[in-house]
C-alpha cells in the first residue's frame, strides 16, 4: 500500500486594474487598464483523469517515506489509541450535513495520502497537524513533521437526528473503502481495483493516493469524492457519489491507464470473510454456529437468471468463474439476519451490510470471479469477487467502467422469486457402499413461495457436474413457510470438484433463484 505525488494549487490575485496616480497640481496622467488576470480553472474529474493519464507514463514510486521510525513500530492497539479530535472535523463549525475527520499514518498505514477539498471550484490542501490528533496512551519521542500526510480519512453524517453524526465511509489502506447505512455494522470491504488476485504471485496492490472531497451545501444529501489511484501496473481517476441513508449507494466512476498489461484484472472488486457457517462439514471449535460477514454471491446473469452461490471456507484455494455479457450485477450478501445463528454480542454479524454492485452502462463481456481462500481465523479477509472484463491491458491503454454500489439490509432489487436463505451439508446414511456420499439440503423462501400449499406439485431440477444425484426431496416446511430440497450426491472417484445446480419449478415454471454450489472431498 503506498500514497504519493502531490497537486499543488496556486491561486494568482485578480488585479482589476490601476487607477494611475494623481501628482499634487498637476494633471492626472491616464494610465490604461491592467487585463484583469484569467480566472483559475474551476477543479473537475477531467483534472483527476490527466493526473492519471500523466502518472501511467512515469515509473511507479512509492510514496511511504518522511514518516519517522517509531510511528512504523506501533501494534493494532497502540494504533487504534491515536484518534482524531471530534471537535477538530471539518465542517463541523460551519454546521454543514457531512464532516470529514483523518487518519494518522502509522502500524500498517505507512503510505502517505494526501488530502485536498475543493470548494467553489478551488483545490486547497489539508495541512497536517499533530493537534489535529489525540494519541492516547502513546508517547512521541518526537513531533512528526508537518508534511507528515495522512493515511486516510472518513466521514459522518446525521442518519438518525440532526444532532448526531453517525460514521457512514472510510478510506482506509491500500483502494479500500467501506460504507454502512441506517442500523448497519461494518464488515465486508469494497476496493477501487483488484490486480493479480489468486494467481500464483503477489498479488498487487493499488492504493489511492490522493482524495478531493468536494465541499458540501448545507443542504446537501450527496458527497462527491475524487481520487487518485497508483500502482506498478496501473493509475487510475475515481469519482465517488455517496448517498447515505437507510441504505448507503455510491455511483462510481472509474477511468484505468495501464502502465503495463494485468493478468487478472478485477473491476468492482468486493472483500469479505467467511470463517464458517451452516454448510460448514467439518468441526470448527467456536461456540458461535456461524462467524461470516457475507453468507453468499449473487449474480443478475444477462438472459435473465438470478444465481445464488454460498459461501465457504475451503480446504484448498477455491476459484469459480461466471462467464457473462453485460450481467445486471453481483454482490456478496448476507441473507441471514437471525442472531441466535450467530450468537456475536461484540462482532453483531447479523447487522452487517451485504454489498451489491450495479452495473451501469455497457460492461461487454467478461466473467465474474469468485475466490475463496483457506481461512483458520475470522481475522482473515478470504472471499473476494469481482467482474473481470475481457479487455486488452498494457502500456498506453485505458479502461473506463462504471457500476453504482449498494449497502443494505436487504437485496437492492425487486423480485419475486424465490431465493436460497440455508445451505446445509452433511453425511448421507443411505448410500452404505460410498462414504463419500454427502446429503445437501437447501431451503428456499419468499412471499410468494409461503403462499403454495403443501399439497402444490412443486418440483426440483437438480444436476451435477459429476457423481450421480438420488433421493431428491421437495417439501414445504410448516413451521417457517419455506420450502425444502434435499438430495444425495454420490461423488466419481478422481472427478473433484463437483459443481450442483438446482431450481424449483411448478409446472414448468421456474420460481426461484438458481442455487449453484462447488463440493470438494480434498
Amino acid at each position: 500500500m503506498s500514497k504519493r505525488i502531490r497537486l499543488i494549487w496556486l491561486l494568482l490575485p485578480l488585479l482589476l486594474g490601476l487607477t494611475g496616480a494623481e501628482a499634487l497640481g498637476a494633471k492626472a496622467t491616464e494610465v490604461p487598464a491592467a487585463t484583469p488576470a484569467p480566472a483559475a480553472k474551476p477543479f473537475e474529474f477531467a483534472d483527476v483523469e490527466q493526473r492519471a493519464r500523466d502518472l501511467a507514463a512515469k515509473p511507479y514510486a512509492r510514496d511511504d517515506s518522511g514518516m519517522p521510525e517509531f510511528l512504523g513500530l506501533l501494534d493494532y492497539d497502540q494504533y487504534r489509541d491515536i484518534r482524531y479530535k471530534p471537535d477538530k472535523a471539518l465542517w463541523k463549525d460551519e454546521g454543514l450535513p457531512f464532516r470529514l475527520q483523518l487518519f494518522h499514518r502509522g502500524f500498517m498505514f505507512k503510505d502517505r495520502v494526501q488530502i485536498n477539498v475543493v470548494d467553489q471550484g478551488v483545490a486547497t490542501r489539508l495541512a497536517y497537524s499533530p493537534e489535529l490528533f489525540d494519541f492516547g496512551k502513546n508517547t512521541l519521542p518526537s513531533t512528526p513533521p508537518s508534511d507528515l500526510g495522512f493515511a486516510g480519512l472518513r466521514f459522518h453524517y446525521p442518519l438518525r437526528r440532526d444532532d448526531v453524526f453517525d460514521e457512514i465511509t472510510v478510506f482506509l489502506g491500500a483502494s479500500y473503502f467501506r460504507a454502512v447505512g441506517l442500523g448497519q455494522a461494518y464488515g465486508l470491504s469494497a476496493r477501487g481495483l483488484a490486480v493479480d488476485t489468486g494467481l500464483p504471485k503477489a498479488e498487487e496492490f493499488p492504493i489511492f493516493r490522493e482524495f478531493w472531497i468536494e465541499k458540501p451545501a448545507k443542504d446537501a444529501t450527496t458527497l462527491v469524492v475524487h481520487a487518485l489511484l497508483d500502482s506498478s501496473s496501473v493509475t487510475g481517476a475515481y469519482r465517488f457519489v455517496i448517498h447515505p441513508g437507510l441504505d448507503l449507494t455510491m455511483e462510481v466512476s472509474s477511468h484505468i491507464f495501464f502502465r503495463k498489461a494485468v493478468e487478472r484484472l478485477g473491476m468492482a472488486p468486493l472483500t469479505s470473510m467467511f470463517y464458517h457457517g451452516e454448510n460448514t462439514d467439518r468441526f470448527m471449535d467456536d461456540f458461535r454456529p456461524e462467524v461470516h460477514d457475507s453468507d453468499g454471491l449473487l449474480m443478475g446473469r444477462s438472459n435473465g437468471e438470478w444465481v445464488w452461490r454460498p459461501l465457504n471456507n475451503p480446504k484448498h484455494l477455491r476459484i469459480s468463474v461466471f462467464k457473462d455479457n453485460n450481467p445486471a450485477g453481483f454482490g456478496l450478501m448476507t441473507r441471514d439476519r437471525q442472531y441466535d445463528h450467530y450468537q456475536d454480542l461484540e462482532a453483531r454479524y447479523h447487522e452487517r451490510p451485504s454489498a451489491w454492485v450495479e452495473a451501469l452502462g455497457d460492461w461487454g463481456p467478461g466473467s465474474i470471479y469468485l475466490i475463496e481462500i483457506p481461512s483458520d481465523a475470522e481475522k482473515y479477509d478470504n472471499i473476494v469477487a469481482f467482474w473481470m472484463p475481457d479487455i486488452a491491458t498494457g502500456e498506453g491503454k485505458d479502461y473506463q467502467f462504471q457500476y453504482r454500489l449498494h449497502f443494505s439490509r436487504e437485496d437492492p432489487r425487486a423480485s419475486g422469486l424465490g431465493k436460497p436463505v440455508a445451505t446445509r451439508v452433511g453425511a448421507s446414511i443411505g448410500d452404505a457402499l460410498n462414504p463419500q456420499s454427502r446429503k445437501f439440503v437447501v431451503d428456499f423462501g419468499s412471499p410468494a413461495l409461503k403462499l403454495y400449499g403443501d399439497q402444490a406439485k412443486i418440483e426440483a431440477d437438480v444436476s451435477a457436474s459429476s457423481g450421480r444425484i438420488s433421493n431428491t426431496v421437495v417439501h414445504k416446511n410448516d413451521i417457517d413457510g419455506t420450502w425444502r430440497l434435499s438430495f444425495d450426491l454420490a461423488p466419481e472417484k478422481d472427478k473433484d470438484p463437483v459443481e450442483l445446480r438446482a431450481v424449483l419449478k411448478l409446472n414448468g415454471e421456474i420460481l426461484t433463484e438458481t442455487w449453484v454450489y462447488q463440493w470438494s472431498a480434498k
